[in-house]
């Protein structure tokens, strides 16, 4: 009641002062610490969730945010979604300049609702209203108080101030009132330390920040949420809609999924028919797999569906066979129901998908998913990606590979990991012939083979893009200042790992450097390292990570014009280190070079302590990748 009483207080102060016309968060009153490489500042924010009932959560979130540019001003944009669950009560707001005067009150007409429904990939009950106060004098000051009330205790709301990486926070509270008695399920990070925990007729948690720098980028680090401050809250015992359940566990989180999807895998006769059909011929289980998700790739394509509960609850096997189309969970749950008539047991899983997108806290219990895949069990378990119409049979690509995620079975969730590619999977191995002219004028044939996560990039090109962009993204790969594309053509071979086999020609004008008798030349034509030279940094505050562990081999042939001969030799270069190796040879003999490149890179997490030691590795590969040998005419 204190936490309610002191809000309302300083609300009341805040429109006295409104009132009377005094100055409002003048900028002049932020410290140089809060506006060094920040696009956005955070004066003020007070947010106060208040869990009355198993089906009633009142939240009321009020920040004062100063814009200092353009790019500030886009992540001061107000979006607030509603649907069944969550009814937003109210929204007010200010605009107040550099001074602190105030400039313009949010009207109600100002604010747009909208639904992004309505381009045929996605259908959605939630809505969403936005504002923005469209000024273009920086620095500005927007404030903004919102009420909004859940209709459910299984979507708390987390706190995490910083709304970008360049935003800085000068003071933030989070406050969460619970009836007495009632677990309140947190998980705070470092930065952001235990509450102060407070009981008088109901318990009130409470979290406090202040003066947050800028979330200073740091290459190769882990993901933001797991160095910033933020607090994740997580249902124990529960109500959603007409289902109950209980978060506590993996196992209570996953029966719950398992439950509001129980009995909507029962399929058409027409396709129980077709089942039989495609599998008749088929002798292992692996083959009938294969059959059947073909089938599925071909005859269903998806939409995004966000309807119902919360978007967790799939359409049936039965809608999905006549309609011809589903989200993830409804094409996974149909697979499901093709397996399941084909005399195949699989499961639903849960997973949080996303390229390095993918930390889950696995001590803690919470459904921070956002995609459903599905698991077929066995001493060589498949996992099916059921949205995608061009991935083969059993491959999860980076969107999902090497997580934890969370099986939906009747005897609850199990938390269980999907696979990650090795070092000989992800690989990239090229050949390249080249024939330069005394001008200094190189013809290039490469042939590339990619597999694993390496051609994932090109996979989508080429399914996703035009000619004309594919052409566009593989120029931007390319380290040449000067050359014309003679030829490119990709063909794809069907695997288990999947590989894409390129075939590139080009014509690069003044590819080597003609200086009178001599000439200089960079023997790795197509492949130098991008990361660039990694800095020396003993504040390291992220461990190093990383994601994928890859192998890329080059083996270069350039013809020369006759009658020149080597004057200057790179010498070898030979790197072992803890996170991978790397060589690189060049060597002449008559008028061909010859030029070999290895780099084979591992996965895993190293201690932040170690991060100079990595830098010194990849400034190693990028200076070797471009040393040059000298050539000069007889």
């Amino acid at each position: 009641m204190y936490k309610i009483m002191s809000s309302l207080a300083a609300a009341l102060l805040c429109c006295t002062r409104l009132m009377a016309g005094d100055p409002v968060y003048p900028v002049k009153a932020i410290p140089d610490s809060m506006r060094e490489n920040a696009h956005l500042v955070k004066r003020f924010e007070e947010i106060v969730q208040t869990i009355s009932g198993p089906k009633e959560v009142n939240v009321v979130r009020h920040y004062v945010l100063t814009v200092l540019d353009e790019e500030g001003a886009e992540a001061s944009t107000l979006v607030e979604s509603y649907n069944k669950q969550v009814d937003v009560r109210s929204i007010s707001g200010a605009l107040y300049d550099a001074d602190g005067k105030q400039v313009k009150r949010l009207k109600q007409s100002d604010i747009k609702d909208l639904s992004v429904d309505g381009d045929g990939s996605l259908m959605t009950d939630t809505r969403y209203k936005v504002h923005r106060f469209y000024h273009n004098i920086y620095p500005y000051t927007v404030e903004y108080e919102v009420e909004e009330r859940v209709n459910n205790t299984y979507h708390l709301r987390s706190w995490m101030p910083q709304v970008i990486k360049e935003c800085t926070v000068e003071l933030s509270r989070f406050v969460v009132e619970t009836p007495v008695g009632y677990k309140l399920r947190y998980l705070a990070s470092a930065a952001a330390g235990e509450p102060k925990v407070a009981e008088k007729g109901k318990v009130a948690y409470s979290w406090e920040v202040k003066n947050i720098p800028a979330f200073t980028g740091e290459p190769y680090s882990r993901e933001f949420v797991e160095l910033s401050a933020n607090v994740l809250l997580s249902p124990s015992v529960f109500k959603f809609d007409d289902y109950e359940g209980n978060g506590t566990t993996w196992e209570g989180l996953g029966k719950f999924g398992y439950t509001i999807n129980a009995g909507r895998d029962e399929l058409p006769d027409n396709i129980k028919q077709k089942v039989q059909e495609l599998t008749a011929g088929q002798s292992s289980k692996a083959q009938k797999i294969q059959v059947l998700y073909k089938w599925l790739q071909q005859n269903y394509r998806y939409i995004s569906i966000q309807l119902g509960i919360g978007g967790l609850q799939t359409f049936d096997a039965k809608t999905v066979a006549a309609k011809g189309y589903g989200d993830c969970k409804a094409l996974s749950n149909y697979m499901m129901a093709l397996l399941k008539e084909a005399g195949i047991k699989s499961y639903c899983a849960w997973v949080k998908a996303g390229e390095g997108e993918k930390y889950i806290n696995e001590q803690f219990p919470d459904d921070n998913f956002n995609h459903v895949i599905l698991c077929v069990p066995d001493k060589d378990t498949t996992w099916l990606e059921c949205t995608s119409n061009t991935l083969p049979a059993g491959y999860l690509s980076g969107f999902t590979s090497d997580r934890a995620v969370l099986l939906l079975t009747e005897e609850g969730g199990k938390l269980v990991h999907t696979p990650a590619l090795g070092m000989k999977d992800n690989r990239q191995v090229r050949t390249v012939n080249a024939v330069m002219q005394d001008n200094g004028n190189l013809k290039v044939s490469a042939v590339t083979m990619r597999s694993g996560e390496e051609q994932e990039t090109l996979h989508e090109a080429l399914h996703v893009y035009s000619k004309d962009k594919q052409l566009e993204m593989m120029r931007k790969s390319l380290d040449l200042s000067s050359y014309d594309v003679g030829k490119f053509d990709c063909r794809e071979l069907p695997a288990l790992i999947p590989e894409i086999e390129e075939q590139l020609d080009l014509n690069c004008n003044a590819y080597a450097t003609v200086t009178g008798k001599r000439i200089f030349i960079v023997p790795n034509i197509l492949n130098r390292s991008r990361v660039g030279k990694l800095e020396p940094d003993s504040n390291r505050i992220s461990d190093v990570v990383l994601k994928f562990a890859f192998e890329h081999v080059d083996s270069v042939s350039i013809a020369v014009p006759e009658g020149y001969k080597a004057e200057a030799m790179p010498a070898p270069v030979a790197l072992q280190t803890k996170f991978g190796s790397y060589s690189a040879t060049a060597a002449m003999k008559g008028n061909t070079i010859t030029y070999i490149r290895k780099l084979q890179r591992k996965a895993g997490i190293f201690p932040a302590a170690e991060y100079n030691e990595f830098a010194k590795f990849y400034t190693a590969i990028y200076r070797a990748d471009r040393n040059r040998m000298v050539l000069v005419k007889e």
